[in-house]
């Protein structure tokens, strides 16, 4: 996982609900899960403060790949997925997508 995956993922579910800006309405909150662990880890800034959208600049060391020159996290585990949490539940964001869409009356299943 790294910056550039993050941006494909956040084009490939515009509008879907899989995106921050589209499911933050619905008390989501960007977040990754250690598929190895199962462990979540809320979206962070280096400083720690909670983002608004996928960072991986606040993930812990455990997780770090490489790092830039300057010491910004360049890539992390394989193992890393970015999706979101809601009432304490993590989910991928294909799932968060179908909620959405379950929760804004789109979803005709």
């Amino acid at each position: 996982m790294n910056p550039l995956i993050l941006e494909q993922e956040t084009i490939a579910y515009q509008g879907s609900g899989g995106v921050s800006a589209d499911n933050r309405p619905f008390g989501f909150r960007p977040a990754f899960r250690n598929t190895e662990t199962g462990r979540v880890y809320l979206s962070r800034f280096a400083d720690g403060r909670p983002a608004p959208i996928h960072m991986i600049d606040g993930l812990p060391d455990e997780l770090v790949v490489t790092r830039s020159a300057a010491g910004r996290i360049t890539s992390v585990k394989d193992s890393v997925q970015s999706g979101f949490t809601l009432n304490g539940c993590f989910y991928d964001r294909g799932e968060a997508a179908r909620r959405v869409a379950a929760s804004s009356g789109l979803n005709n299943a």
